[in-house]
């Protein structure tokens, strides 16, 4: 088991079954995780980072459950943004999974907020 299984077991175990993002080259683990378990949780895949981001703030407002988005590094971490704050601002549960590889080369940037 890898850590990319390890956090798409965590998601389903924190009852998770949908995420919303965009494939990167920094986080293709990820994805082929969720590929393996999409009987237990799918991917909304969105053209846009921010989309994903606004998509899972909304999902979590109106679901009460917790809205997670998933974007590579770089810019695609920074789109994240705005839904994240309007999620907080509006006390909605949500998660961010991006990988960032200036900090820390080869390992993922995980933050539960």
């Amino acid at each position: 088991m890898n850590a990319p299984d390890v956090l798409v077991e965590r998601l389903i175990a924190w009852g998770v079954d949908t995420v919303f993002g965009l494939p990167g080259d920094g986080i293709n683990g990820v994805f082929e995780a969720l590929r393996q378990n999409k009987d237990r949780i799918r991917f909304i895949h969105v053209r846009h980072e921010e989309s994903a981001a606004f998509m899972a703030c909304a999902y979590a407002k109106f679901t009460g459950r917790i809205g997670v988005c998933i974007a590579t590094s770089g810019p695609g971490g920074i789109h994240l943004l705005n839904g994240l704050y309007d999620a907080k601002l509006d006390h909605a549960p949500r998660a961010r999974h991006h990988r960032h590889a200036a900090l820390r080369p080869h390992r993922h940037l995980h933050e539960l907020v």
